[in-house]
């Protein structure tokens, strides 16, 4: 195999699995409970990693955390009973990622839709900067940015009204 086609390959791989790395971390928080694997979370992170909210509405409420366990500690705050998300749900689009050796920089738009265990509702959309380091390699998140775009409180998600679909329930 050519060598330009192995570094194409590499990069590929590379990008797949930042990508794994964040579905993984997303999938974690949307089950954000007392029972959420707390070390594995804590493992998507570099040792080094900075985690933290940007924009005064991010910088305020989230803060910053700097170092795998900070990151752990501040994500074993919403590890309580009962879970302080009844319903989270991450969306992401509109991604680009760009590898660099064994570095790399993520972006993505982020809607979150959320129920808290009060039972408001609340919808965020975010963007995402993440730089990524291949440590020991495995891929790892080495600095996570979320920055508010827009947030809003908003009525229950779920709803027992009738769901019209052509052709059926009289349509």
């Amino acid at each position: 195999m050519s060598q330009a086609l192995e570094q194409r390959l590499r990069q590929l791989e590379s990008q797949q699995a930042v990508r794994a790395c964040m579905n993984r971390y997303m999938a974690l928080c949307d089950a954000l409970n007392a029972r959420t694997p707390l070390d594995e979370l804590a493992g998507l992170f570099t040792a080094d990693a900075v985690w933290e909210g940007k924009g005064a509405k991010y910088a305020q409420s989230f803060g910053g955390y700097q170092g795998r366990d900070a990151i752990a500690a501040m994500f074993d705050t919403y590890r309580v009973e009962p879970a302080h998300f009844a319903l989270n749900v991450h969306f992401l689009c509109s991604e680009l990622i760009h590898v660099e050796g064994a570095h790399a920089t993520g972006s993505w738009v982020m809607l979150q839709t959320s129920t808290f265990a009060s039972g408001a509702s609340h919808l965020n959309a975010a963007r995402l900067t993440v730089k990524f380091h291949e440590e020991e390699g495995v891929w790892r998140m080495a600095h996570f940015q979320t920055e508010n775009l827009f947030s809003r409180s908003v009525e229950a998600w779920n709803s027992d009204a009738h769901l019209p679909v052509p052709g059926k329930n009289g349509q």
